[in-house]
């Protein structure tokens, strides 16, 4: 993996499942939030499994566009693009009907000292959107964070595990699923609540951080010491695939992948392939942040791209230099603030 192309193409490649599922799904898709560093791999996605599926679904994608290439680079792959900023009722409220939302607004990075922004657009503004497509089937994109620090030898958070928000970003994401699911029960809304972490790709992401810090000889904080993580592309047709699995009260699904990773081990790994030495501080604490994702394997199967396969292409990524997203995921915060 090398170009940016090539990883455009693996990531909206769609799979034989994804693809027959495509042809069961009823109704238009509308993206809200595609703008994000999910939305725009997940539209493409979907606008291919639609063309691969004979479909004539409309995948809209919805954002703010502050990025007007973002919304060109939709267009050309088939995706239709609204741009509205969803705070502003007359803006929700303008957008069309549709059979299907999936729902990946959200803030968490600038959270402290701007605690307000991140309760309006993760706890209020779900009420909004939920009151707007009461007839549609919703999959709301959540997070892991909502769950608390469990030992790393538990196999991970289930989706019985009883919440424990840690931090004011993760408590307003409970606040987000709380929202959605109080209006599915007063509507009777099929939802999904797709609670994630951490989905990773060549430009960002847990594992790709973990590798420049190897690669640049920086200091890697093993006090959180292990994780999951999910190729982004897996991870999309998951949220895809979900279409058909929604339900009223709300369906819970942790997404991620089957292995409980060390970040200790996981760095040595790339210190061997890049011939260099790496660099830690601190000692692993006895639990992390970790999910559970047996029930999405027993709906989807195993991820497609696999975890060795991630880090090779990391490897050659940060080998050949290539182009990076400067959002780093903090995924070694312990305290909740972002």
């Amino acid at each position: 993996m090398r170009t940016i192309n090539e990883l455009e193409d693996a990531l909206s490649q769609p799979s034989a499942a994804l693809i027959d599922d495509f042809t069961s799904i009823e109704g238009d898709i509308m993206i809200l939030g595609v703008g994000g560093k999910m939305g725009p791999s997940l539209a493409k996605l979907a606008a291919r499994a639609n063309e691969k599926s004979n479909g004539k679904k409309r995948i809209i994608g919805v954002s703010r566009f502050s990025d007007e290439g973002l919304r060109s680079e939709l267009e050309e792959s088939g995706v239709e693009t609204i741009a509205a900023d969803l705070l502003n009722e007359e803006e929700l409220q303008s957008l069309p009907e549709v059979e299907n939302v999936i729902y990946m607004v959200g803030k968490k990075f600038g959270t402290s000292g701007n605690e307000h922004l991140t309760w309006a657009m993760n706890s209020y503004l779900p009420g909004r959107v939920a009151e707007k497509f009461r007839h549609s089937k919703i999959i709301v994109f959540s997070s892991g964070n909502i769950y608390p620090f469990v030992s790393f030898g538990s196999g991970g958070a289930t989706e019985n595990t009883p919440p424990g928000p840690i931090g004011e970003y993760a408590q307003s994401c409970l606040g987000r699923e709380r929202v959605f699911e109080h209006f599915s029960h007063r509507h009777q809304i099929p939802m999904l609540i797709y609670r994630l972490n951490y989905a990773v790709e060549m430009r960002y992401g847990n594992v790709l951080e973990i590798a420049k810090s190897v690669y640049e000889g920086k200091t890697i904080n093993l006090e959180n010491g292990h994780m999951n993580v999910i190729w982004q592309g897996d991870a999309n047709a998951i949220a895809l695939r979900s279409l058909l699995h929604c339900s009223a009260p709300p369906k819970l699904l942790n997404v991620t992948g089957p292995e409980t990773i060390s970040i200790r081990a996981l760095a040595e790994d790339f210190g061997k392939r890049f011939g260099k030495e790496p660099q830690f501080e601190n000692e692993e604490q006895s639990t992390a942040l970790l999910n559970n994702a047996s029930h999405s394997h027993h709906l989807f199967g195993y991820p497609l791209v696999s975890l060795n396969q991630v880090i090779d292409w990391t490897e050659e990524w940060v080998l050949e230099g290539g182009k990076t997203i400067d959002k780093p995921t903090h995924f070694q915060v312990r305290s909740g603030k972002f």
